[in-house]
């Protein structure tokens, strides 16, 4: 009895340690700040080439981009409803090129942003931004779909929005299997699973103030979780250890060594 005892024991603190271990760190915006390690961020901006390039060098497991659809149809990598003077889904290719980002990389197309990451091992995390006009929000879940799929990444991307629709749609358009989470923070574990999606990336205040008791839902579903966006690193052991599928954060390299604990 007493053997029996120790090997569930031991059994039950693996599993306890596995489940510690497999949270995973996502670079919001791609690794572009760090303080008190600065020199790492070097060069870098949110939304950037070489944030990608420097989240893909801490190795974790994905570096965020948000994207938007020009009038002619051209997906720009950017946050910002409107940036630096310029609103991407009401302005043109051509305007959206002469924008330069805080490092001084022109903002980039989805296009030569997928061939940057190409060359990494980073997941992508692809963020559906909201548009105000429901056809280019269509049009640009379908031209990111095709051009992640020309670019030979549709294992290597997942996607995130805001919208609802959006994510049904790529749920309909994307491949079997792809990750899809909704970011809204307002669809219960059932709505969830019942539309299909991986799971959710909710702001942490949705999970602690508001419904802490879905953590344990999502998880008996079978469903993912994401919380956003988290800078410290007591809200990052909390997160850890309640078993958390990947935290999305600002400081991924404080965030990996947390994890790592």
């Amino acid at each position: 009895m007493k053997l029996k005892s120790l090997v569930l024991t031991l059994t039950l603190l693996m599993a306890a340690g596995a489940s510690y271990a497999d949270t995973q760190v996502v670079a919001h915006r791609g690794y572009w700040k760090a303080p008190g390690v600065k020199q790492n961020a070097v060069g870098s901006a949110q939304n950037s080439l070489a944030s990608y390039k420097k989240a893909d060098a801490l190795n974790i497991y994905g570096s965020e981009i948000d994207v938007w659809i020009s009038t002619d149809g051209v997906v720009f990598v950017n946050h910002d409803r409107v940036f630096k003077g310029c609103e991407i889904q009401k302005s043109t290719s051509k305007e959206c090129k002469k924008v330069v980002l805080d490092n001084g990389e022109k903002m980039p197309t989805l296009k030569n942003y997928l061939k940057t990451v190409k060359k990494g091992k980073c997941q992508l995390v692809c963020e559906i931004k909201t548009h105000k006009d429901p056809e280019r929000q269509k049009a640009c879940v379908s031209e990111v779909l095709r051009l992640v799929k020309k670019a030979g990444l549709e294992k290597r991307t997942d996607y995130i929005a805001f919208s609802w629709d959006a994510c049904l749609q790529l749920k309909k358009e994307a491949p079997a299997g792809t990750e899809i989470y909704y970011l809204n923070g307002d669809k219960n574990p059932q709505e969830i699973k019942q539309a299909g999606l991986t799971g959710v990336d909710y702001e942490a205040k949705v999970m602690i103030n508001k419904h802490p008791e879905w953590l344990q839902q999502f998880k008996d579903l079978g469903l993912k979780i994401n919380i956003w966006t988290i800078d410290d690193a007591q809200t990052m052991r909390h997160y850890v250890d309640k078993g958390v599928d990947f935290i999305t954060t600002n400081e991924p390299e404080l965030c990996k060594t947390i994890v790592k604990k």
